[in-house]
């Protein structure tokens, strides 16, 4: 079954770089975000992981856990961090998780149920394991986005995204296209003209159906 947005992400146990995990226990209060990656050392996944450990503090200050899975084990995963320390100049501060037997990937419905690694296998042979996942404090898929093997990953999309989130969740509101913090936000067509004065102040009518506002404060 095809994991939607508002479902429970499935919960699993894991060895990680860091430790054996519980997915659930793990994220705990926080949001978290789970990315993929279809296999160690290669290099478009590498300049993906350097770009979030070097956004570590941007995570830390949004209350947000970062999480990689790839398909590999765990020395494999603890040898690869130099790489990719190397590259992107920044240390990894998160845990990655071995999907060797590929429970992950096909929990998140990444891969398909009769999906196995070939022995001599190749970064193809895992390809569509390279998705994003970000979750919720109650455990529920808010955003999903899912790449092909040769484009990486934009990782401020990611982080413009999970502002969004955070921010339509805690105000009741939508974010328009390309909203960056600071910017109007778009007024629920089931709150009334007089409710939306009483909340946001004066605010601009663009279309019967589309009104924006400065957020409070």
């Amino acid at each position: 079954m095809a994991l939607r947005i508002n479902d429970t992400v499935p919960d699993f146990k894991a060895a990680t770089s860091q430790g054996d995990i519980g997915f659930h226990d793990w994220i705990g209060d926080s949001w978290a975000i789970l990315f993929s990656h279809p296999k160690d050392f290669t290099p478009v996944c590498t300049t993906e992981f350097g770009a979030v450990a070097k956004l570590s503090e941007e995570w830390k200050k949004r209350g947000t856990k970062v999480i990689g899975v790839s398909v590999d084990g765990v020395e494999d995963h603890k040898k690869w961090q130099g790489d990719i320390e190397t590259a992107g100049g920044a240390a990894v501060d998160f845990p990655i998780i071995a999907d060797e037997e590929l429970e992950v990937s096909k929990a998140f419905d990444m891969l398909p149920a009769e999906a196995y690694l070939p022995d001599g296998r190749t970064p193809a042979d895992s390809a569509t394991v390279r998705s994003v996942f970000i979750i919720g404090p109650d455990k529920k898929l808010k955003l999903t986005m899912t790449y092909p093997m040769t484009v990486g990953r934009n990782f401020g999309e990611v982080l413009r995204a999970l502002d969004a989130l955070q921010m339509t969740a805690k105000n009741g509101v939508a974010a328009p296209a390309d909203w960056t913090v600071g910017q109007d936000v778009i007024i629920p067509a089931s709150v009334s003209d007089e409710d939306a004065k009483a909340k946001f102040g004066d605010f601009t009518t663009v279309l019967p159906y589309l009104r924006k506002a400065q957020l409070p404060g």
